[in-house]
C-alpha cells in the first residue's frame, strides 16, 4: 500500500500561543443526486463567503453530533452523521473585537435526509447544493478543498 502525499497548509499562529488554538467540529451535508453525490455549502454571517456548517464542542455530544446540530441550525438540515472523521482542516476565525483565532475543524460527512424551510439562522445565511468539484473551488481553505473534492459516500460505513 503506498502513501499519498497530500499538500497542507501551514498553521499561522502569529502571537497566538499554540495552547490557544480551538478545536471545533463541521458537517460535511450531502445528498446522492442521480447517483452523484451534491455537496451542500452555507454562507457565513460574516462575509457571506461559502463555508460548511461548523461549531464548538458541545458538552454531552459527540463530534459527529456537534456537527450535526450545527448542520441543522446553519443549514435547517435533518439527517444522519457518519460517526467517522473525513479529515482535518484549518482556518483562521477572525474575532470582530479580539484577537483572530487558529480553529482545527474535524469534519463529518451528514447524509441530508430532509431541509427544513424554517431553522435557527435561516436569516443569516444563504444555502446551496453544488457538485463536489464546484463546491471544493468555493471554498477558501486548501485542505477542505481536497476533501470535498475527494469525498465519495460509497466508501463511508457504519
Amino acid at each position: 500500500m503506498s502513501i499519498q502525499k497530500f499538500p497542507q497548509v501551514p498553521l499561522t499562529l502569529g502571537a497566538v500561543r499554540k495552547g490557544d488554538v480551538r478545536s471545533q467540529f463541521g458537517a460535511l451535508c450531502y445528498r446522492m443526486d442521480g447517483g452523484k453525490p451534491e455537496v451542500l455549502l452555507v454562507t457565513s454571517r460574516g462575509t457571506g463567503r461559502w463555508i460548511v456548517p461548523k461549531g464548538w464542542p458541545m458538552p454531552g455530544q459527540t463530534p459527529a453530533g456537534t456537527a450535526a446540530v450545527e448542520a441543522y441550525e446553519e443549514a435547517g438540515v435533518e439527517g444522519d452523521a457518519h460517526p467517522q472523521c473525513l479529515g482535518i482542516y484549518s482556518y483562521t476565525k477572525v474575532i470582530e473585537d479580539g484577537e483572530d483565532l487558529p480553529c482545527v475543524v474535524s469534519l463529518f460527512a451528514i447524509k441530508v435526509k430532509r431541509l427544513l424551510p424554517k431553522y435557527p439562522e435561516d436569516d443569516q445565511r444563504k444555502r446551496k447544493w453544488f457538485s463536489p468539484k464546484r463546491a471544493a473551488a468555493l471554498v477558501d481553505e486548501d485542505e477542505l478543498q481536497q476533501i470535498i473534492r475527494r469525498f465519495d459516500p460509497k466508501v463511508l460505513t457504519r
